[in-house]
């Protein structure tokens, strides 16, 4: 009787009331002044729960009082055990409900999916508790709408019911149910009372009084319980054990973070195998176990939440001729997933919806926002520019969104919308003014334009490049950008954020931001290796800037790609973006703009060989920068300047130029500056032969590099380094050092640098004797100095062909590749042509 009894819904207990009292269903309706159907769908459970009149109502047609009728009307509504009426109403004595552990229990899922890690540390809750002390344990489960927390909840309690032998409570507190208010403290108390075995006349008044009751009742036994769906802490506490030996399970939507010594476990979305399975098992079709095809789609699409996972598994199984394809298909090309996932009184949206109820109003405004924000994240200043508000209001809302497990932040101070969340947010944000979600997005996109400038200038070669006044609202609140470590670490951490917002400018027409944040970004890009991020951004800005008509951002666009295809060796392309930028930077007198192009114009033509044209450009761009007083592109174009002259062989005019651009930059701070000076130094302190300075210039540079996080630069330095280590018969250190540089300018896509990496390995080989190797190494570099038009490198890999054929003495191929390669250095005045006539003479020719 008493496992009957607490099985016992409130149609049940309507049912057996009225039948003690001899009524039929249509006399209690004329009775009580109800319709005959309310109450045959309540008896039927077709209707739950009833409206406070109707049950106010039908106690009084069953002549209730006292005790079991406000018993009744809490169960009608949904807030108290139906069993309690009948306790108080037979005056059961407490005896017969105390003489067996209660067992209230909902039952658990056999489908239950996933979360063994977070299981293992339930499981492991016994141990816990009995070291605890005198407290009881508490673990407080936390997650998302539809994360899954009381199934998980009930499956692990379940599973830890033996270690407990004095009763299984579980008690819904109603934070998120809907048409029901959260369950009061009190209420809480008499319902635990009245489940524990306590008839209502034994159940004092007051929240205290409840309190030390049923603090009392479980004193030294072993319990656990079980409060699903709790508003918040102050909820729970009444209902806490006050003793050790006891396990209390908390779930809430909310962060619990006040509730002390409570284990915090926090349930996130599936892992996709995860995801795929529970899908699979609650649709009954096995064919969907497979991770990859339409359950892969399916459960993404659903951002691997449960609730929705099981929503729209419910449809497959209760549809079998609908294909899980054709779901994807519909998931996919639906304008409103969220409309999709909901099934009889189950919806994503309300679930959704009932989290939202419970922010401010100023938290509820940021949420509808943060929908509209392009990016996956954002911080404090991102949303204090969203949503007009200072910076410490940004912070407080998006912490209040975070404890409501609407926001997540997978990084110290950032914050991320799950997929749902996102739609859902900006279905809400439907509502609002048009004008007002506009200005919004204009002032993060401002935010984000304004700030990427300030870092993006601790890239530049050109500070005048970066003297354009900029549009748009100035953001009062920006992240402190004053050193390059700090420009680095924030334009690497929303490269995402500013690589969306220039999408969505350009989608919406707003040419300014769609083309002056990747002209920002645009140094950082190219040292960190973002090469293909940078050339998609620099094609959009492109686009924008000609339908603009912005001349100005169509020269820098056309610039940024030139610097990009000399790069990557397409140099024939190179040219055309780069002549391009600089007869429009001319048209348009822009001077610092006609500086930094003819400084990328002369980097192409030294990397062509065309060593006199390169002198001329940098030195066009030197006198630009000392008219424009840029003293950093002063000290970019002397640098630059030096390398032209290295190759044909001035070294005395190269150290003069390096020398000056290294003590340029380190006047002016210029880290990245002195790297490069050092680097290029320490190439000419090398072909002079002086081996201990130039080990030293290149070690210098390749740590200076490493610190600023400058892949290329890294590349350069570890491949420079690597020939003087041969030189010096560090054979293994020389070996390693190409190899990683190969590594990096492989990674990067840079093929010049590839070709230069592959003859300093096959030189090294030859020196070591292994002919195969170097023959080996030196016609893959051929191959890519040929394909990408660099003279100088195409000529390294025949003499070093050469020299293979004359180790393993074959002279006829060893002086025909030989003389390939004489023929071009003497074309491009490359001193190498002299160490050639010289092999050549020794051979009697």
């Amino acid at each position: 009787m008493v496992a009957d009894q607490l099985e016992l819904s409130f149609g049940g207990l309507l049912r057996r009331l009225r039948a003690e009292a001899k009524l039929t269903q249509e006399e209690l309706a004329e009775a009580a002044g109800v319709s005959p159907r309310s109450v045959s769908d309540l008896e039927r459970g077709i209707n739950r729960t009833a409206h406070k009149e109707t049950a106010l109502l039908l106690s009084d047609a069953l002549s209730l009082a006292g005790p079991v009728r406000a018993l009744f009307v809490a169960a009608a509504r949904g807030r108290g055990p139906a069993a309690a009426v009948l306790v108080a109403w037979g005056d059961t004595t407490p005896g017969a409900f105390a003489a067996a552990p209660t067992r209230a229990l909902p039952r658990s899922i056999a489908c239950f999916t996933g979360r063994e890690a977070e299981l293992d540390r339930l499981l492991g809750a016994v141990d816990n508790v009995a070291a605890a002390g005198p407290v009881a344990g508490i673990h407080a489960i936390d997650g998302m709408a539809g994360a899954g927390k009381t199934t998980f909840a009930v499956h692990a309690a379940h599973k830890l019911a033996p270690y407990f032998p004095d009763g299984h409570y579980f008690l819904p507190l109603h934070a998120h149910t809907p048409g029901q208010r959260p369950v009061e403290p009190a209420d809480a108390l008499a319902s635990l009372l009245l489940t524990a075995g306590l008839i209502a006349g034994q159940i004092p008044s007051g929240l205290e009084a409840r309190a030390a009751r049923w603090r009392d009742h479980v004193a030294d036994k072993k319990i656990l319980l079980l409060l699903d769906d709790a508003a918040g802490q102050e909820q729970v506490r009444p209902l806490l054990p006050g003793t050790a030996g006891s396990l209390v399970l908390i779930t809430s939507r909310r962060r619990l973070s006040a509730l002390e010594d409570a284990e915090v476990i926090s349930l996130g979305t599936l892992p996709r195998d995860d995801a795929v399975a529970l899908l699979a098992r609650l649709s009954c079709r096995p064919d969907l176990k497979s991770v990859t095809g339409p359950a892969e789609e399916i459960t993404r699409l659903c951002g691997y939440l449960p609730l929705a996972i099981g929503i729209l598994a419910g449809q497959l199984r209760h549809h079998p001729a609908r294909t899980a394809a054709d779901m994807a298909a519909q998931l996919a090309a639906a304008r409103d997933r969220l409309a999709m996932m909901q099934a009889e009184n189950l919806s994503v949206a309300a679930a959704f919806g009932m989290s939202y109820q419970n922010l401010t109003m100023s938290q509820q405004r940021l949420f509808h926002r943060l929908g509209l924000v392009p990016g996956p994240s954002v911080d404090a200043y991102a949303a204090a520019a969203l949503d007009d508000i200072s910076l410490d209001e940004a912070r407080s809302d998006l912490d209040g969104l975070y404890d409501q497990n609407l926001v997540t932040e997978p990084a110290s101070g950032r914050y991320q919308l799950h997929d749902l969340l996102r739609e859902h947010a900006r279905t809400l944000a439907t509502a609002d003014d048009p004008a007002d979600s506009d200005a919004a997005v204009g002032r993060v996109l401002d935010y984000y334009l304004h700030a990427a400038a300030a870092a993006g200038r601790h890239f530049a070669p050109w500070t005048a490049a970066y003297d354009r006044p900029l549009t748009g609202r100035v953001p009062p609140h920006v992240p402190d950008l004053s050193t390059l470590g700090q420009a680095a670490d924030w334009l690497e951490t929303e490269r995402p954020n500013l690589h969306a917002a220039v999408d969505y400018a350009a989608v919406r027409a707003w040419p300014v931001h769609a083309t002056r944040i990747p002209h920002a970004m645009s140094d950082f890009l190219l040292a960190h290796g973002h090469w293909d991020q940078a050339s998609a951004l620099h094609q959009t800005a492109l686009t924008m800037a000609r339908q603009a008509g912005d001349r100005a951002g169509e020269a820098d666009a056309l610039n940024e790609l030139g610097i990009l295809r000399t790069q990557t060796g397409d140099y024939p392309a190179a040219a055309v973006n780069l002549s391009g930028a600089l007869a429009l930077y001319r048209d348009l007198g822009d001077r610092a703009g006609e500086a930094g192009v003819l400084n990328r114009l002369g980097i192409m033509h030294a990397h062509t060989s065309e060593y006199p044209a390169a002198v001329a450009c940098h030195q066009q761009a030197l006198d630009l920068a000392r008219e424009l007083g840029d003293r950093r592109g002063q000290a970019s174009a002397l640098n630059n300047i030096g390398l032209p002259q290295q190759m044909s062989g001035d070294y005395p005019a190269a150290v003069a130029s390096h020398r000056q651009a290294l003590d340029l930059a380190r006047e002016l701070g210029n880290q990245r500056g002195v790297a490069y000076a050092l680097n290029a130094l320490g190439c000419v302190e090398q072909l002079t032969g002086d081996y201990h300075s130039a080990a030293t210039s290149q070690q210098q540079a390749l740590a200076l590099f490493c610190d600023l996080g400058e892949q290329i630069g890294q590349a350069y330095a570890l491949n420079d380094l690597g020939v003087v280590q041969r030189l010096t018969k560090d054979y293994p250190a020389a070996s390693a050092s190409h190899q990683r540089a190969f590594k990096l300018f492989f990674d990067l896509g840079n093929r010049l640098g590839q070709a230069e990496a592959l003859n300093n390995l096959g030189e090294l080989s030859a020196e070591t004797s292994d002919s195969n190797d170097a023959r080996q190494h030196h016609t893959q570099a051929l191959a890519i100095a040929r394909s990408i038009g660099v003279p100088l490198e195409e000529a390294r890999a025949l003499e070093g062909l050469g020299h293979s054929y004359l180790q393993d003495r074959n002279p006829h191929e060893a002086v025909a590749h030989l003389r390939q390669a004489l023929t071009i250095y003497q074309r491009i005045g490359a001193p190498a042509a002299q160490r050639v006539q010289e092999t050549l003479r020794h051979l009697g020719l």
